[in-house]
């Protein structure tokens, strides 16, 4: 779903990182990145700083949306996480990418400033 979703925005995928996780090793993600042309980009083992705005980005999603505040039930909780996801990639500034939307940024490498 997400490499169908950044086409539809014109976002060619080349390389994916990710971690060693079992869901990366898989032979249906291998397929997937396989069909969408990209290349597997493995971090090392034990060094999350490699892949550190991942890691932020997981940090950052249990505080604020998982965990940070009470939800009646699972089903409100599934419901939260779009509008979330969308104010951080395309309306919050991050001060690791200068100041830019994850969105912003994705436009600037690129080469379609926005």
């Amino acid at each position: 779903r997400a490499l169908a979703w950044l086409a539809r925005h014109g976002v060619t995928v080349q390389r994916v990182m990710t971690d060693n996780g079992s869901a990366y090793r898989s032979k249906l993600f291998a397929r997937a990145l396989q069909a969408a042309g990209a290349r597997h980009v493995r971090t090392r083992p034990y060094t999350p700083r490699t892949n550190g705005k991942a890691e932020r980005f997981i940090q950052t999603s249990l505080r604020e949306w998982a965990y940070g505040r009470p939800y009646a039930c699972s089903d409100d909780r599934a419901k939260a996480i779009k509008p979330w996801t969308d104010s951080y990639n395309l309306a919050r500034p991050h001060s690791g990418i200068k100041g830019l939307t994850p969105w912003q940024r994705v436009n600037n490498l690129l080469g379609n400033d926005i």
